[in-house]
């Protein structure tokens, strides 16, 4: 009997050895890979059209190029140095060591729980990259596009590497408890703040305030909103990095928070200005999936709805109230949707936490020390790319000679005074 007990304990290993993630699992891996495709496809299509169709018709392919561009530019920083900035064995709770510097040790049989540790590289990087096309909505129709290029390299080095170590690398806010599913801090606040603090020091567009400008086609940034509607599955779902229970719940979330968005703010924009928008209704879904992001993994139906519901009439707020009250040009309103509905996101997910879906509970759960948790992460995150991209701008800008383009480029349109080329040849 005893030796039959033994010989059953044993068979028992692998698959507790599967459990634990010492060895890779095959349908985890297939569903990264999906994942990891899934998030690609937001930037250089679903960001770059939804941006792109914003931007006046004499700049749609500039404003296109800066997604684009940024996400091959950061690509290749993430393959070189950021990853293991952010994912290297952790330094003081600050930064990752440079123990893995252009991959160095990683192999195809290197595992990251229960997937290859390339894809787990590839999968980050999507994010890395998204976070720095994300900033450029605040300042596209005026920055030199040999700065941008600049900045993307060092803001994804100084600024969105540090902060993702903190956060996901086993960093200080994550010692602290801070909760950010898939990018709330990371990404939202992170990319928000910095587009608002370039917009500041670039300075408004010409004619700001006192011309109409009108957006090239909402036909194309409605196409890109749902380009990236369809993205954020593999942002939020893959960020579970397995094909499991919590990867389910934060695909359902995610789509119910940002329909909740998008008639949030629908409806507020029919109250106010008397005239249900498209551009509206796909500006309310991506506030309702930006607010949704750090809390994906951790909320309920109920909390996605709340979450959703107010994402949408705080990015009409932050575009038509906020903006205009302060005076800044936030060109496509990085700021005004992702920095504001980061912000509500990652508190909102110290709010509605609820432990039976992600293990820890929330405030409605009695657990408020979390939001004190949340709040300090937001405000961290706040601090640090504000002066950092402050500098990084800044430094971008000396090297390429000044950051804003001439007035003569501007008048004429970035997209044949930068590339020699038409958005639309009509």
């Amino acid at each position: 009997m005893k030796r039959l007990l033994f010989a059953l304990a044993l068979a028992t290993l692998p698959s507790a050895a599967y459990a634990s993630g010492s060895k890779l699992d095959s349908g985890d891996t297939a569903w990264m890979l999906v994942a990891t495709a899934l998030v690609m496809l937001m930037t250089p299509a679903g960001l770059a059209l939804f941006y792109g169709g914003m931007a006046r018709s004499k700049n749609i392919l500039n404003t296109i190029a800066m997604s684009f561009l940024a996400y091959c530019v950061v690509s290749l920083v993430w393959v070189g140095w950021g990853y293991t900035l952010a994912f290297g064995p952790d330094f003081h709770g600050i930064i990752g060591k440079l123990t893995k510097l252009f991959l160095s040790g990683v192999s195809p049989s290197s595992l990251s729980g229960t997937i290859p540790e390339y894809l787990f590289v590839a999968f980050q990087g999507t994010f890395a990259a998204i976070t720095v096309a994300l900033a450029s909505g605040a300042v596209i129709e005026r920055l030199k596009f040999s700065t941008w290029l600049v900045f993307s390299v060092l803001w994804a080095t100084v600024v969105y590497a540090p902060v993702a170590h903190w956060v996901w690398g086993g960093g200080f806010l994550a010692h602290d408890g801070a909760l950010d599913f898939a990018g709330g801090t990371v990404v939202h606040i992170n990319a928000g703040i910095a587009g608002l603090v370039m917009a500041l020091m670039l300075g408004k567009r010409r004619g700001y305030g006192r011309s109409a400008f009108f957006p090239s086609s909402v036909v194309l940034t409605a196409l890109g909103a749902a380009l990236l509607w369809f993205g954020w599955f593999g942002f939020n779902a893959g960020s579970a990095l397995a094909a499991n229970g919590s990867a389910a719940v934060a695909m359902l979330v995610t789509n119910t928070a940002a329909a909740a968005a998008a008639i949030s703010w629908l409806l507020v924009e029919w109250l106010f200005l008397k005239k249900p928008t498209v551009l509206g209704a796909a500006s309310g879904a991506v506030a309702g999936l930006v607010a949704i992001t750090p809390a994906a993994g951790y909320v309920g139906i109920g909390g996605a709805l709340a979450i959703g519901l107010v994402a949408g009439a705080l990015g009409w707020f932050g575009v038509f109230v906020l903006k205009k009250k302060l005076g800044y040009d936030d060109s496509l309103d990085a700021f005004g949707v992702h920095g504001i509905n980061g912000i509500w996101g990652a508190i909102a997910t110290g709010i509605f936490a609820s432990k039976v879906i992600g293990g820890t509970p929330g405030v409605l759960e009695g657990n408020l020390p979390l939001l004190w948790t949340q709040v300090k992460a937001v405000l961290v995150t706040v601090i640090y790319s504000a002066v950092m991209t402050a500098a990084v701008f800044a430094v971008s800008s000396l090297i390429t000679g000044g950051a804003r383009v001439t007035e003569e480029e501007e008048i004429q349109g970035l997209d044949s005074a930068v590339h020699g080329e038409r958005g639309f040849n009509l």
